[in-house]
């Protein structure tokens, strides 16, 4: 029995030196992690279960204790995910609060940053007030730049009509009337303008607004204004077509006619449905200024994708007869050399809108064709005859 308890002891000693020897060991292969949870009434909140999950997935807690404290132990080294898992009653229905992520080292204790929900609150509050601090300015700018916005197309109507009645003015009141529709151009510009410093820098309706103020500039023939207006416009929206199409008008009224060329390439290229449209459009914006040579290669550009649009086949004729190069000076004469498809153009025209405005003009021009070429085969419809 003696001897047994030698042994015994021996063995006792000998787990002790064991454990006395693996002890720092196993310490310098875990860490651990604490951290304190206040309450929203500002007070430590008790028996919270705080939750550590490893990176692989596995999952360690502890509870908080009275002054809020809680210590994750025997983790290692990594980067954990806390979250606070279970409150007690009456919040125990209250659903997981993450707190964040952090990471162990081996022998030593992480510090979590205090969870206070008392001040989170409170910033929370502050934020949420400063956020509809914010909002209630979004929304007053808004409500400004709508105002002017309003105000501004009110005049731009107005303007419209007035530029419809430039052309029906006697001539003693023309100017009269031209007078009027630069002051609703002014007008509108000015509330257009308004607009846009009163709405903020990234408002979407930007676009909009320099849009209009280009048409408010466009009516009046304000071309320069008016052309660095829809640009702003194309700055601020580059893919809509239209924009692109009203700086070509302009354009081409002030004789720019390569750059209104580009522009209506683009317009052409974003809406393809539209191209012969703004084709069209460059020819008449050439045409109203009297550049009717170079009105052609649009009106033939437009005829051939549109080609049940009588109005582009009656200017692509009328321009066709205006080009220098039919009328030559032989002697004391002039020789009338009608270019080809010409009198198809005009036809063409008859045949879409034989009693409207572009028909009967159109028969105008083969009765005006065949005084200046006598000879020339302007029957509508004509077959050649069988030979």
């Amino acid at each position: 029995m003696k001897r047994l308890g030698k042994s015994m002891w021996l063995a006792v000693l000998l787990t002790g030196v064991l454990v006395t020897i693996l002890s720092p060991n196993a310490a310098a292969q875990t860490g651990s992690i604490a951290g304190t949870v206040i309450g929203i009434d500002g007070k430590p909140m008790l028996n919270l279960t705080v939750e550590a999950v490893s990176e692989q997935g596995a999952k360690t807690d502890a509870k908080t204790d009275g002054e809020g404290r809680f210590v994750i132990r025997n983790l290692r080294p990594g980067v954990y995910t806390l979250t606070i898992t279970a409150f007690p009653p009456p919040n125990d229905k209250q659903p997981a609060v993450g707190m964040g992520q952090l990471k162990v080292t081996s022998g030593e204790e992480a510090k979590m940053p205090d969870m206070n929900f008392k001040e989170m609150a409170a910033k929370a509050g502050s934020a949420a007030a400063e956020k509809n601090k914010k909002d209630a300015e979004e929304k007053q700018k808004f409500e400004g730049m709508k105002a002017h916005f309003d105000a501004g197309s009110a005049f731009l109507d107005q303007e419209r009509k007035a530029k419809d009645d430039v052309a029906k003015a006697a001539p003693d009141q023309r100017d009269a009337a031209k007078q009027n529709v630069k002051d609703l151009s002014d007008k509108a510009a000015a509330e257009f303008q308004a607009a846009q410093k009163t709405a903020s820098e990234k408002d979407p309706n930007q676009h909009l607004l320099w849009a209009k103020l280009g048409e408010a500039y466009d009516l009046a023939g304000r071309n320069d204004e008016a052309a660095q207006a829809y640009q702003q416009a194309i700055n601020a929206k580059p893919d809509d077509p239209g924009y692109y199409n009203n700086l070509g008008n302009v354009l081409a009224r002030a004789g720019k006619i390569d750059e209104a060329r580009a522009a209506y390439t683009k317009s052409a290229e974003l809406d393809p449905t539209k191209a012969a449209l703004a084709w069209r459009n460059f020819g008449i914006s050439l045409y109203s200024v009297q550049r009717m040579t170079e009105a052609i290669e649009p009106l033939k550009k437009a005829t051939q994708l549109d080609p049940n649009n009588a109005q582009g086949w009656y200017l692509l004729a009328t321009c066709m007869v205006a080009d220098p190069a039919v009328y030559k000076q032989v002697g004391d004469k002039i020789q009338v050399t009608i270019t080809p498809g010409t009198v198809e153009a005009y036809q063409k025209a008859i045949e879409l809108d034989p009693n409207g405005v572009y028909g009967k003009q159109a028969q105008e021009g083969l009765a005006q064709l065949q005084q200046m070429a006598p000879g020339v085969d302007t029957k509508v419809n004509a077959k050649k005859k069988k030979s």
